[in-house]
């Protein structure tokens, strides 16, 4: 059984920035029940301070997130049951990813070492998906004999394409970090020694930017794939009129002006 005095997570606020470390190295950042409700709780925590206006989401150790914990579903077919997979997705990983694909902030992801499975599902779940040169990428469902899940199924062909979705999801082939880069699936690729640096730097540009721009920029982006082109532009339509109005755009405009006297 895991060990309840196990810690899962830890949450650093810091200069508006909240950081979430998966923090289980001896199961290579696996996730397990109370790991959902410690990120619960911290999701909860960024939620409801406005304060906050970037997240970091990283594991300790040599792994980002190893994925579903395999041992505590072994344990329920040692017990003469099967796991409830539906309910796991619905009560565990479908709010998870639904509830940091929603925050109004950005989300970067700093894979610092693997990211499998359900994993590599958080990882592309961020707005920003940052890797070390030592990070390694497998949506590997098929080698439990499952499909994908953590919303890969709809993440993944957007970063990469049909064609190599397919690729990825069917073998459940590993990809390393300059594949990843190279097929769109992350954003940037650093030394292992820079990832924690780079993320904050980013980070710390999004602090200074206007969060209602930044929210802006998310929504549109991530719900118009679903849309028509009209709708798209009827969209952007309406988040300029709303935010031309704002104190943020005002500043900008007659900032660049006194730049260009």
């Amino acid at each position: 059984m895991s060990d309840p005095a196990e810690k899962r997570i830890a949450l650093h606020i810091q200069d508006s920035i909240a950081t979430i470390t998966l923090t289980r190295e001896a199961r290579k950042n696996s996730i397990d029940g109370p790991m959902h409700f410690a990120l619960r709780d911290a999701l909860s925590r960024i939620e409801t301070d406005p304060a906050i206006r970037a997240v970091i989401l990283t594991g300790s150790g040599t792994a980002f997130c190893a994925g579903q914990d395999l041992n505590e579903r072994a344990r329920t077919f040692e017990q003469g049951d099967t796991p409830d997979l539906r309910a796991s997705l619905e009560d565990n990983y479908n709010p998870l990813i639904r509830r940091l694909a929603r925050l109004d902030c950005p989300v970067i992801s700093a894979v610092n070492g693997i990211a499998f499975g359900a994993g590599a599902g958080l990882a592309i779940a961020a707005d920003i998906v940052l890797c070390a040169e030592s990070a390694r990428f497998q949506f590997g469902f098929v080698n439990v004999g499952l499909g994908p899940d953590s919303g890969v199924s709809w993440t993944l062909p957007r970063l990469v394409g049909q064609a190599r979705a397919l690729d990825l999801a069917l073998t459940g082939r590993l990809v390393k970090a300059d594949e990843a880069f190279a097929i769109g699936l992350v954003s940037r690729v650093v030394i292992d020694a820079e990832l924690t640096t780079t993320a904050r730097a980013i980070a710390k540009e999004f602090a200074a930017c206007s969060s209602s721009a930044l929210t802006s920029i998310k929504k549109l982006l991530r719900t118009n794939p679903n849309g028509s082109f009209d709708a798209a532009l009827d969209a952007e339509r309406d988040a300029q009129d709303r935010l031309g109005r704002s104190d943020a755009y005002r500043a900008a405009v007659l900032r660049f002006v006194q730049s260009r006297k």
